[in-house]
């Protein structure tokens, strides 16, 4: 693949949607960068010597997105890279009422949010016969771990939906990319009250990332070291595996809105 001319992330005002931002921008990609937060949308677009299109917005409207992805065709032509990107995650617990409403909202960003993403580029990319769909998920979508429920449950439902559309659109030029870090240093784990084997800078985990969208792996881990555990993780048997990850360290619980 060349250097994409034209890269559109979600979830871009922090975290390892920013660092993407990042990286692409010193490509001189133009970038399309949609996330909630505005202000933090501006305060990063102007540290990136590029041209960049900003699109304030939730990935679960799909109304939005599908305005900005026309909005960025329009101006940007199509896109190179679609990254869905944006995510949350909450400690959750089943047996609590008050936790509903957080399962439903990680479930419909990390999970729709990327359906919603991806919608408005697919025809544009399919009729030029090229272009990257990558989606963020995770090693949690691996396997289950307590008090994880609803970020577990999203990134496994990640990882098959991307499946099912890699295979949708084989032949197509279109190459579907799953990413599933590991603990890499954002916000979003600075809050995780429990070691965090391989904790990987999260600039070089966007280069690394970078690397497997370019050569169009259908699917990476990162760090590899992880990639490692993931593997001996996966094929665990279960009395075993429930044995070990019983008393794992959880994550806070909370309310998303």
């Amino acid at each position: 693949m060349k250097v994409a001319r034209s890269v559109f992330i979600t979830g871009a005002s922090s975290g390892i949607g920013a660092a993407l931002a990042r990286h692409y921008a010193a490509t001189g990609a133009t970038l399309g960068l949609a996330a909630r937060r505005g202000e933090a949308l501006q305060a990063l677009a102007v540290k990136l010597d590029t041209a960049c299109h900003l699109y304030p917005l939730d990935v679960s409207d799909a109304a939005a997105l599908q305005a900005a992805g026309a909005d960025f065709i329009g101006k940007a032509g199509v896109p190179d890279i679609v990254i869905a990107n944006a995510g949350v995650s909450v400690g959750t617990l089943t047996e609590a009422a008050e936790d509903l409403q957080s399962f439903r909202r990680v479930l419909e960003i990390n999970v729709l949010g990327m359906v919603h993403t991806f919608q408005p580029f697919v025809a544009a990319m399919k009729q030029a016969g090229r272009g990257r769909l990558v989606g963020i998920s995770s090693v949690a979508g691996i396997r289950g771990l307590p008090g994880a429920g609803a970020y577990c449950a999203s990134k496994a439902a990640a990882i098959a939906y991307l499946e099912s559309l890699r295979v949708e659109l084989a032949g197509t030029g279109v190459k579907v990319v799953t990413l599933a870090p590991g603990y890499i240093a954002t916000p979003m784990t600075e809050k995780n009250p429990y070691p965090m084997p391989f904790l990987m800078p999260v600039d070089r985990a966007a280069a690394s990332m970078a690397r497997a969208i370019e050569r169009g792996a259908r699917f990476a881990v990162m760090p590899w070291q992880m990639g490692l555990v993931a593997g001996v993780l996966k094929w665990l048997p279960r009395p075993l595996y429930d044995r070990i990850f019983s008393h794992a360290g959880r994550k806070p619980r909370g309310t998303l809105r």
